[in-house]
């Protein structure tokens, strides 16, 4: 897509993006992040005559820290994120005021995250930190994606970002940190709902780039916390633990926005659309097999734990760090 093209297709979904925006404003519930934090809880650590952090402090698993902190970092980087979307949609406009809304609104999600994890002592706070610091200078970076992919991409994040937090959520076996995770992803879900109907609209205007858009999006799609520092082996670790794996990313976030969008139903495709899907085809086979192969690895090592057999924990790391958590 030439930058002509896709100046007038910003044009053109501007209107979409303006009824999309009114909708979100009237439907997002504000929410007061120090209302999800037992503040109770807290107490100094040892620069200032405090504990220091021990692991028995904590009464989250280790999976369920993993999941947390990786889910945090990567909220982390939202001034990385703020920039990529504001060089692909613009700051003028209602697409401006979109970016600067979303912004404010996913803000607040590691803020509190980190609140509630400081003050239960769920994780090392030296350890965050300094993953914090790595990750944000490491930064985010979508590759310059053109309009229509990164409407995609964040379609299919956005959702993604919601599921982990919910698995997450319950994994905690905490109601405090069930309750604030349910909240954040009911953030995402609207933030989903916006680019997903953006998507939509994109595609009764071009059909073909559309779909081509998608069946790029779903062969390579990587979580931006892919920049948090050993990303792949948090990655495994929450896919084995099945917070959020290759099965979870095909079932219930790619198939749900194909189904939204109806891309195997459009009509009038030229030769490059009906190419796209049938290559959108292909990777969801492709995708399809391999979260199978996952998932039987993953159950053979629960059934042969100290076995010689083909184990879960075997399993390639690229066969869940592109379906990982925003």
């Amino acid at each position: 897509m030439t930058a002509s093209e896709t100046r007038a297709l910003l044009t053109q979904l501007e209107a979409t993006v303006e009824e999309n925006l009114d909708r979100h404003l009237a439907s997002a519930e504000a929410w007061m992040p120090h209302e999800y934090v037992p503040w109770s809880e807290g107490q100094n650590f040892a620069a200032l005559g405090g504990e220091p952090w021990s692991a028995e402090q904590s009464r989250l698993s280790p999976v369920a820290r993993t999941a947390l902190v990786l889910n945090l970092l990567t909220e982390d980087n939202l001034p990385s994120y703020h920039a990529e979307l504001g060089n692909t949609f613009g700051r003028e406009g209602a697409w401006g005021v979109w970016v600067n809304r979303w912004t404010a609104e996913e803000s607040r999600h590691a803020s509190c995250i980190r609140d509630y994890l400081l003050v239960t002592r769920g994780v090392d706070p030296e350890h965050l930190e300094r993953a914090r610091m790595a990750t944000l200078q490491a930064g985010w970076d979508s590759g310059n994606k053109p309009l229509l992919h990164a409407c995609v991409y964040v379609s299919l994040q956005e959702l993604a970002t919601r599921v982990s937090h919910r698995n997450t959520g319950r994994s905690c076996e905490d109601p405090i940190a069930e309750k604030l995770l349910a909240r954040i992803a009911m953030d995402e879900n609207l933030h989903m709902i916006f680019y997903r109907d953006l998507v939509r609209a994109a595609l009764e205007i071009t059909p073909g780039q559309a779909l081509r858009a998608i069946a790029d999006e779903v062969a390579g799609f990587v979580m931006p916390g892919s920049a948090v520092p050993g990303f792949a082996r948090k990655a495994l670790q929450i896919a084995q633990a099945g917070i959020y794996d290759l099965r979870i990313h095909h079932d219930d976030v790619i198939m749900p926005l194909l189904r939204h969008w109806r891309v195997f139903e459009a009509e009038g495709l030229d030769a490059d659309g009906e190419q796209a899907r049938q290559d959108l085809a292909a990777a969801l086979k492709a995708l399809d097999a391999r979260a199978t192969r996952f998932v039987a690895r993953r159950a053979e090592q629960a059934e042969h734990p100290t076995g010689t057999g083909k184990r879960a924990d075997a399993a390639r790391p690229d066969e869940s760090q592109s379906a990982l958590h925003p």
